[in-house]
């Protein structure tokens, strides 16, 4: 027990990068038809994605989003959104400028998070 070093350095990740909370969600009364009229639209695969850019930047990234009752059941629906949810906190800063998006889902079978990340990161780039 010795030779055990008692002064171990373990690198600890940056907390804002981790972090995903109610700011970072789009909410109120008519938000999201504000979006759907005014925003730019971007499809990728079973993702379609309403956005408009924001002068503010104290968050990078506002997220809203739109999931029916035909993509499944609520366990399904569920999981896609935090599937979701957790492709945005993790692609949220190769975003270049403050936006709000409104992501509308449409029918599928849930895919894998990197998946979700590859689309959500191409979308993103093109806004």
């Amino acid at each position: 027990m010795a030779d055990t070093p008692t002064n171990l350095e373990i690198p600890v990740p940056d907390p804002k990068r981790l972090t995903w909370d109610k700011s970072h969600r789009l909410g109120g009364r008519g938000t999201f038809g504000t979006l759907y009229k005014t925003g730019v639209k971007q499809t990728r695969g079973p993702l379609v994605v309403y956005g408009v850019r924001r002068p503010d930047v104290a968050t990078k990234l506002r997220m809203g989003i739109s999931i029916g009752r035909r993509a499944g059941n609520a366990v399904k629906r569920n999981r896609i959104k935090r599937l979701l949810r957790e492709a945005a906190r993790v692609v949220q800063d190769e975003v270049a400028v403050a936006l709000d998006i409104v992501v509308v889902v449409r029918p599928h079978e849930p895919l894998g998070l990197a998946e979700y990340q590859r689309l959500l990161a191409g979308i993103l780039r093109k806004m």
